[in-house]
């Protein structure tokens, strides 16, 4: 059953674009003192989680996204002491990345905010060793729902083999199976502003490329 302002668990029997649209909708339902209690929490929840990294590939959110609340304190403006890449996207080429810093960014397509140049080579992304991913939903098996634009599907498999993969959604955008295709990267967890991190089942076994290892505004996503 769908909540008034969440998403059911059981929505596994939907496709992707209604999937997302379900989720979408759920998110604009949600206050400002919602939204604003949501970013307080996950301002404690990324400290925690990125302690210890020198280098956290992030993203700035925008919109109804988990950590965009209006009048709040940035969200990766909570982490002090470490190197922060976002990325830089741009439709039919692969993303860039750039070096994030307080009250330096400028207006970006897809009505993000960005760091002016100069920016990063695709490739630097290897260089995190924790990730934060927008995600509209992630599954228990680490499978994640972004906007469909596939950026991340493109630069996921260039991340180090060890990073920690991190989706970071709603409480209830934690579901139980999400359509999946061959090329997705599985998340390693799930972030949540109520339930903290969520460690995903079969996100470390598989490769950056979605296969078994063997036993044992909008983001652009």
């Amino acid at each position: 059953m769908l909540e008034a302002k969440g998403v059911d668990a059981k929505v596994a029997i939907l496709t992707k674009p209604a999937l997302r649209v379900r989720i979408l909708a759920a998110r604009r339902a949600l206050t400002q003192v919602e939204r604003a209690a949501e970013t307080r929490s996950l301002q404690t929840q990324v400290i925690d989680v990125t302690a210890g990294a020198g280098t956290v590939a992030a993203y700035i959110p925008v919109g109804s996204e988990p950590g965009a609340a209006r009048g709040a304190v940035p969200l990766l403006d909570a982490l002090t002491g470490v190197r922060i890449l976002v990325p830089i996207a741009r439709s039919g080429l692969p993303m860039h990345w750039a070096e994030y810093r307080p009250g330096e960014l400028v207006a970006a397509p897809f009505g993000l905010r960005e760091p002016p140049p100069p920016w990063l080579p695709p490739e630097s992304i290897a260089e995190a060793t924790v990730l934060l991913v927008p995600a509209l939903a992630v599954d228990h098996d680490g499978n994640r729902l972004g906007r469909g634009a596939g950026f991340y599907d493109r630069a996921l498999p260039l991340a180090g083999a060890d990073a920690r993969l991190v989706a970071v959604v709603r409480d209830d955008e934690v579901l139980d199976a999400i359509p999946a295709e061959p090329h997705d990267v599985p998340m390693t967890h799930a972030l949540t502003p109520g339930r903290g991190l969520i460690r995903l089942g079969r996100g470390s076994g598989k490769d950056r490329a979605g296969r078994r290892e063997g036993p044992g505004m909008t983001q652009p996503t």
